[in-house]
């Protein structure tokens, strides 16, 4: 998804500690915004304001903190302050906001200020068409709908992803539609096998944008474009220009016995895969997938969805028993023709995906020797693949990825450096970041992740060995990775004994003896 967005200044990002000096910013902000904007302007400062905050974590007894900004203008007698609330009891995402942005513009404008000249025009847009581009797959659709304010047009552009059960990924404005269109259509004329452009009636694009935004927002940490917040709170407001929303597809729940009847038709169409106990195993792997991440439609095959399939494997979000592996490629193979066939996908596209998913198993296959780059910084030797299955294993555990955000900075590492790997450490702390940078880091939190550095160091190295074995055993009993360290962290911290100024140690045979006893 590629258009040319309307685009303004950015408001500064929040900084936690001074809320109330984002807050009077943001008063500035509309002070300026003058007697005759255009409305549209105004929503979009509103969304960009709101988005810097759309998935703040709260505790139970925080108020959002777009109330805490309405209670804020309620006290101020400026120009601003009622421009805000204006802007907030169309535009704000809750009914509850609304309506108390509603209360507030009310006390604001009773102590004298005047309402803005253009606060009935916002939100009275009209529904033009809504257009979707989709693969013939069904993995992606980019539907875009047009609204004008008279005579002048704009667009709403969201990017569903279906491999991840219809969320919205992305979302922009677009001041161009018209143009934005005319790009859809030639790119389906130029590539009508794999390409399809339809009309959508506005009560099933109002339903696919509505449970696409829910279904984002149920993420904890979902994947979204960087202009995602940006625009959110405004396409929000969009949705109550269109009339009611269809009715949303029913999830299909597959019963187990259900899941075995679909492996049974599969491995019956499909007389080059050998009906035994490795390709059922692999077959129905693929039906949990499906069921797991689209239940819309769980038997559908694309070249998304099945790499994602694949990633689920290697991230070990499902198990693939290795006796199984050998028959991985074959099976998924016709798992995607089997899928396109049953779907009435064109021969070209059906080529296309299983080139696609060739070249998945491809990358897939060459894991192993990826991972030894990873992980491994070639000193080392091994009595057998097994051992070095192991090792990749065990460190896998100790930094499952070499990604890492600290700040504002996105870093790939290197664990096999110790300060790098120290790095990784803190990079799955975010709370602590703000305070490493200012160098204000000290007391328990920093022997906290002091400590954990150690025991990641520990299961890199594999010494004390008692430290993975601990480990392996926690992680069989159900603990998740998190939980692991932490109590790993515990153990060590109890054999800490003062040493001298700033100097600890610990009894080693202690150390090992509590561990054997996890």
């Amino acid at each position: 998804m590629s258009p040319v967005s309307r685009v303004r200044k950015r408001v500064s990002e929040p900084e936690p500690q001074s809320v109330n000096g984002l807050f009077k910013d943001i008063l500035k902000d509309f002070a300026s915004v003058g007697t005759e904007p255009d409305p549209l302007e105004v929503e979009l400062l509103t969304s960009e304001v709101t988005g810097q905050w759309w998935d703040f974590p709260l505790e139970e007894d925080e108020s959002p903190i777009s109330l805490e900004l309405i209670t804020f203008a309620s006290r101020k007698i400026t120009p601003g302050a009622a421009a805000l609330l204006a802007a907030l009891k169309v535009l704000a995402e809750t009914e509850e906001e609304r309506e108390e942005a509603a209360s507030a513009l009310e006390t604001v404008l009773g102590r004298g200020i005047p309402a803005p000249d253009w606060a009935d025009t916002l939100g009275q847009v009209t529904l033009g068409e809504c257009v979707a581009s989709r693969d013939v797959y069904g993995d992606e659709t980019s539907l875009l709908c047009t609204f004008s304010y008279g005579e002048a047009k704009h667009g709403l552009l969201a990017l569903l992803d279906f491999t991840d059960g219809g969320r919205v990924r992305d979302v922009v404005v677009v001041d161009a539609p018209d143009e934005v269109l005319a790009d859809m259509r030639k790119q389906a004329a130029e590539d009508g096998d794999l390409v399809t452009i339809v009309d959508v009636e506005p009560a099933r694009a109002h339903q696919l944008l509505a449970d696409g935004f829910a279904t984002t927002d149920a993420i904890e940490e979902p994947d979204v474009s960087e202009d995602f917040a940006r625009f959110r709170t405004l396409a929000l407001a969009r949705l109550r220009a269109f009339p009611e929303p269809a009715e949303s597809p029913e999830l299909q729940e597959l019963t187990d016995e259900a899941r075995d009847e679909v492996v049974a038709e599969f491995l019956a169409a499909e007389h080059e895969v050998e009906d035994n106990e490795a390709t059922r195993a692999v077959a129905r792997l693929l039906v949990d997938y499906g069921c797991e991440y689209e239940p819309v439609n769980p038997l559908r095959v694309g070249p998304e969805k099945l790499a994602r399939f694949l990633e689920t494997l290697l991230d070990g979000e499902f198990e693939l028993d290795e006796e199984y592996e050998p028959v991985l490629g074959d099976v998924l193979l016709a798992w995607a023709g089997w899928g396109a066939d049953r779907a009435g996908v064109p021969d070209a596209a059906k080529l296309a995906l299983l080139s696609a998913v060739a070249d998945y198993l491809e990358e897939f296959g060459q894991d192993d020797d990826s991972l030894a780059d990873v992980y491994l910084d070639g000193t080392e030797e091994f009595a057998d693949q097994e051992e070095l299955a192991a090792t990749i294993e065990r460190r896998m555990f100790a930094i499952p990825s070499v990604y890492t955000e600290i700040g504002d900075e996105e870093l790939e590492l290197e664990p096999t450096d110790p300060e790098q790997r120290r790095l990784l450490v803190i990079g799955e702390h975010p709370e602590y970041h703000e305070a490493l940078a200012a160098e204000e880091f000290d007391g328990e939190p920093r022997m906290q992740l002091a400590l954990k550095t150690a025991v990641v160091d520990q299961l890199w190295d594999n010494e004390p060995a008692e430290v993975w074995e601990a480990a392996s055993r926690l992680s069989e009993s159900g603990a998740e990775r998190d939980d692991v360290l932490e109590r790993l962290t515990e153990v060590l911290a109890k054999q800490l004994q003062p040493a001298g100024t700033d100097e600890l140690a610990f009894d080693l045979d202690e150390y090992r003896k509590a561990l054997t006893q996890m």
